[in-house]
């Protein structure tokens, strides 16, 4: 890849495309091209043929989703499974027609299974049923993967997919309902701070684990992905033609989170769980030894995490 490489960046506002576009940009990459939702709506295919035929970028990277957390996926689950396959068709098959160099396609570590050996290794993929709470979402994730795939064995194209683990960090979506369970607790327990609530309720027992990932080391690990050879790249995700895991390989319970983030807003109140909301699966770790393989391994520890995600919500909010 050239610094002068025309690279498009599907969902540049959003939070993994923000922190994509901070990194190209930080490593000296100067013809990055964006377009807002208002300006590119990629759900419409001739739009997106448009663009890609007048821009003809050299590299994609699609991170542009419909995204949120249980309550979202549970109310709005047409929408999820619509919108992400709209994008992702439409993009993935304007890039093949342009003769995009290469592609990354990120999804979401919600494409496994529900009951599947921890961590969960590249390999399980399709090999049980879903998640029910974000099924429509993750299998929109799911077909992403495998056009992906299939544009490889057909087309010999290079397009790559990545699935990361649960991300947060800088311009993450605080909204009270639809947010992810990060974002939702800095913002729950901050408004307690600030309103002397004496206790917080959180969805669940607690008792969940779950992995959690910087965005800014997603965003370095997603361009270190991008940059390498092609054969190399090849070697390790069977013959491109799946996908590589992005985590941290640690995970944590959604109770010690949650104390944790306690006591960076510095909160004194009680934290209760209500145990008639749903805690999703009991644990989701993904096996990041490919990755390692490929010597790239996240650098952010999930405190130091919180405390810079903490400091840009209470400038940005």
């Amino acid at each position: 890849m050239k610094l002068t490489d025309k690279i498009y960046i599907a969902g540049h506002t959003g939070l993994v495309g923000s922190a994509i576009y901070r990194q190209l940009s930080s490593d000296g990459f100067i013809n990055l091209i964006t377009r807002t939702h208002k300006e590119l709506e990629l759900t419409d295919q001739a739009q997106t043929q448009l663009f890609f035929k007048k821009e003809r970028p050299n590299h994609v990277i699609l991170a542009a989703a419909k995204v949120g957390g249980i309550y979202a996926n549970n109310t709005y689950p047409a929408d999820f499974i619509y919108e992400n396959l709209m994008v992702e068709a439409n993009v993935i098959y304007s890039s093949y027609l342009s003769n995009v160099d290469r592609l990354l396609f990120l999804g979401s570590s919600c494409i496994y299974p529900k009951s599947i050996k921890q961590p969960m290794k590249e390999t399980a993929l399709l090999t049980n049923v879903l998640e029910s709470t974000n099924e429509p979402y993750a299998i929109s994730k799911i077909a992403g993967i495998k056009l992906c795939e299939s544009y490889n064995r057909q087309y010999n194209t290079d397009f790559r997919s990545v699935m990361p683990t649960n991300l947060y960090g800088p311009n993450d979506n605080y909204h009270p309902e639809n947010s992810h369970v990060i974002p939702a607790l800095i913002r729950k327990i901050h408004e307690a701070k600030e309103k002397n609530i004496e206790e917080v309720i959180i969805w669940g027992s607690g008792n969940a684990r779950r992995e959690f990932l910087y965005v800014e080391d997603l965003a370095d690990a997603a361009i270190y992905l991008l940059k390498l050879d092609k054969k190399i790249y090849q070697k390790q995700s069977l013959d491109m033609l799946s996908h590589i895991n992005i985590g941290s390989g640690v995970d944590i319970s959604i109770r010690s989170l949650a104390l944790t983030i306690k006591k960076i807003v510095g909160y004194k109140g009680q934290l209760s769980f209500d145990l008639t909301r749903p805690d999703g699966p009991a644990r989701k770790l993904l096996d990041v030894s490919r990755l390692s393989s490929m010597g790239w391994n996240y650098k952010v520890s999930l405190e130091k995490g919180l405390e810079k995600t903490y400091k840009w919500y209470l400038k940005n909010n």
